[in-house]
C-alpha cells in the first residue's frame, strides 16, 4: 500500500500531504470506488430526496448509455446542462463525463442572449434541461441556424432509464482528460470557457478536503447554483471524503442557518454578499445550535469577521482561487491571527504565489503588485482562445489581473487589473452587458462600471449615450434596462443609469474609464436608481 493509499484510509486527508498525487485521478473513478466501499452511504442530498453512491453510480452508468445510444455523443462532444438546483444536475454531469463528454454548464437564470453566446461558442451539441427552460431554448434554436440542429435531452428519473446498462460505458477516460467548459469572464471581455480536466477537479477537492480537514463522517452543505464552481468543487470533496452533499435549492438569507441546522451540517463555503446578509438577520437563540465546525469563505468582511465567529460559533476562513486556477491561498482553522485581517492566507502546498510589477519582477512585501500563480489544479487554457490564453498564462504563471500585497507571509488584496464588476460573488464582464446595451436603438454607447455597494460590494453602472432627440429621463432609462434584463441574467442588469452627452476616449478610441469615473465624480450628473428585486 502507498503512502498515499494509506493517508486516504485514515478518512482524513492532512494538509501536508495534499502535494501529493491524489490515488485517483478522474471524476467517474472516485464515483466507482465510493459505489464498491461504500455503496449504501448517502451521497446527493436535495429538497426532493436522497441518494448513495450506489444509486448515483447505477443512474448515471444507466443515463451515459442514453448518451452514447442514442444522441450519439462521442469522446470530447460537449454538452450543456441548463437545470436549477436539482438532483438532475450532478446526475448529468457525471454521465455526461462517464460518455467521454465535455460538461458545459449554462446559468439556469440566463436569458436568450446569454443562452445563445454559451451555446455557439462552446459548440454544445446536446443540451440537457427542464420543462421550464425548453421553450427558451428552442427560441435560440429557432433564432439562429447554426444551433438549429443542438438536442434537448429533457431529465428523466431513474426508473425511466431502467432498460439501458449499469455498468459504466467502455469509454477511455484519464486524468488529462477534458471534464468542463466552465464559463468565466476571465481577465476582460466576454465569458471565456476554462478548459478543466478530471485532475483539476480530484485535485480541487483533494486539496480542500485537505484543508478544511474533513472526513466521512462530515456533512458538507451548499446553496449555490449548481452551474457554479463551488457545488461542483463540493461534488468532488464529497466523492473525495466518501461524505453526504447537501444542495439547497437556492440560497435563502432567512433560512441558511435553520438549514443548516436542520441537516446537521459540519462544512459549508460562503462568498460574496452571503456573510453580510446571514449577519443582519435578526440574532436568535438558535446561532450557536449548529454542527458547524468550519466555514470557508472568499471576501469574508474584515469588521464582521470576529463577529460572524463569535455568533454561530465556528472558524471562518478565506480560501482564495479562480475558475481558472481552482485554489491557490488558504487560512487555516488554526490560523486565529487571520481573523479580522482581511489576508487570505498562505498557498496550498501545490501552488507558488508571487506578486509582481509590471514587468514581472517581485515587489518587496508591504508593496503592491499583480498576484500570479503557478502548480495544480490549473485550467488548460481557453477553449477556442489560443491570445487570451497566451496573455494569462506566462511562462507557466498565471496572472489573476488582481492587486495583492504580501502581509506577514499571507497575501492581501486591495483591488484589480479587471475591466469586470464584482456584484456579491459573481464577476460580470463589463464588454458584455455593454454590447447588450448598445442593441437599444437610442443608445448610441455605453460603459459599465462597478460602484461600490455595501451589501453587494459592487453594483452594476451604466453610463450612457443616447440618439439625438432622445429624453433623458427615468422612463427612458427604465425602458432599456427592461430591455437589457430580457437578454442578460439579473445579476448583470444594470441598478444605476446616468445619460451623458459624450465619452472621455483614449488615443485609440476606447472609452476611458477612470476618466469617466473622475468626471462624474467631479461633475456627477443624474443617477437614475432602479433597484432591482435585491438578490
Amino acid at each position: 500500500m502507498t503512502e498515499v493509499e494509506e493517508v486516504r484510509q485514515e478518512g482524513v486527508i492532512a494538509f501536508d500531504h495534499v502535494a501529493m498525487d491524489p490515488p485517483i485521478d478522474t471524476l467517474v473513478g472516485l464515483l466507482a470506488r465510493q459505489a464498491v466501499s461504500n455503496p449504501g452511504r448517502e451521497f446527493l442530498r436535495f429538497a426532493e430526496g436522497s441518494w448513495t453512491f450506489g444509486e448515483v453510480d447505477e443512474w448515471t452508468s444507466r443515463l451515459a448509455h442514453r448518451l452514447v445510444g442514442e444522441d450519439g455523443v462521442r469522446a470530447g462532444d460537449r454538452v450543456a446542462i441548463m437545470l436549477p438546483n436539482v438532483v438532475q444536475w450532478p446526475i448529468a454531469w457525471l454521465a455526461i463525463l462517464k460518455a467521454g463528454g465535455v460538461a458545459v454548464p449554462v446559468n439556469s437564470s440566463y436569458q436568450c442572449a446569454d443562452l445563445e453566446f454559451v451555446l455557439r461558442d462552446s459548440g454544445a451539441r446536446v443540451i440537457f434541461t427542464d420543462a421550464a427552460h425548453t421553450r427558451l431554448v428552442d427560441e435560440v434554436r429557432t433564432a439562429n441556424g447554426d444551433l438549429a440542429g443542438i438536442r434537448i435531452v429533457e431529465v428523466a428519473s431513474r426508473r425511466a432509464l431502467a432498460h439501458y446498462p449499469a455498468d459504466r460505458p467502455e469509454v477511455a477516460i484519464s486524468g488529462d482528460t477534458l471534464a468542463n467548459l466552465q464559463y468565466t469572464s476571465g481577465t476582460t471581455g466576454f465569458p471565456k470557457a476554462c478548459m478543466l480536466t478530471h485532475d483539476y477537479w480530484v485535485r480541487l477537492g483533494w486539496i480542500c478536503a485537505g484543508a478544511a480537514g474533513l472526513g466521512a463522517d462530515d456533512v458538507v452543505l451548499t446553496s449555490q447554483p449548481f452551474s457554479y464552481m463551488d457545488p461542483q468543487w463540493n461534488t468532488s470533496l464529497c466523492l473525495t471524503i466518501g461524505a453526504p452533499l447537501v444542495v439547497l435549492p437556492r440560497f435563502s438569507a432567512s433560512g441558511f442557518m435553520a438549514d443548516v441546522r436542520r441537516h446537521r451540517a459540519t462544512f459549508c463555503y460562503v462568498l460574496g454578499s452571503m456573510p453580510t446578509l446571514l449577519y443582519k438577520q435578526p440574532p436568535t437563540e438558535q446561532d450557536r445550535d449548529n454542527d458547524l465546525r468550519l466555514v470557508l469563505c472568499s471576501a469574508i468582511p474584515a469588521a464582521l469577521h470576529a463577529q460572524l465567529e463569535q455568533r454561530w460559533g465556528a472558524p471562518w476562513r478565506e480560501i482564495f482561487g479562480m475558475t481558472e486556477s481552482g485554489v491557490d491561498l488558504v487560512s487555516l482553522p488554526a490560523n486565529m491571527a487571520d481573523v479580522g485581517s482581511g489576508r487570505l492566507g498562505q498557498p496550498v502546498p501545490t501552488k507558488k504565489v508571487r506578486v509582481v510589477d509590471p514587468q514581472g519582477r517581485e515587489v518587496a512585501e508591504g508593496e503592491s503588485g499583480e498576484l500570479i500563480t503557478s502548480g495544480s489544479p490549473m485550467m488548460l487554457g481557453y477553449w477556442n482562445r489560443p491570445e487570451d490564453t497566451a496573455q494569462v498564462l506566462r511562462d507557466g504563471w498565471l496572472h489573476t489581473g488582481d492587486v495583492a500585497v504580501r502581509d506577514a507571509g499571507s497575501y492581501r488584496l486591495v483591488g484589480r487589473l479587471k475591466d469586470m464588476v464584482r456584484r456579491g460573488g459573481e464577476n460580470i464582464a463589463s464588454a458584455e452587458v455593454e454590447r447588450v446595451l448598445e442593441r437599444d436603438d437610442t443608445v448610441v454607447a455605453a460603459a459599465v462600471v462597478g460602484v461600490p455597494d455595501e451589501l453587494f460590494g459592487e453594483e452594476v453602472k451604466a453610463f450612457l449615450q443616447l440618439a439625438p432627440g432622445v429624453e433623458e429621463s427615468r422612463a427612458t432609462a427604465a425602458r432599456i434596462i427592461t430591455g437589457a434584463g430580457k437578454q442578460l441574467a439579473r445579476f448583470k442588469v444594470p441598478r444605476y443609469v446616468e445619460f451623458v452627452a459624450d465619452f472621455p476616449r483614449t488615443p485609440s478610441e476606447r472609452v476611458s474609464k477612470p476618466a469617466l469615473k473622475a468626471r462624474a465624480a467631479e461633475h456627477p450628473g443624474i443617477t437614475h436608481d432602479l433597484q432591482p428585486p435585491r438578490g
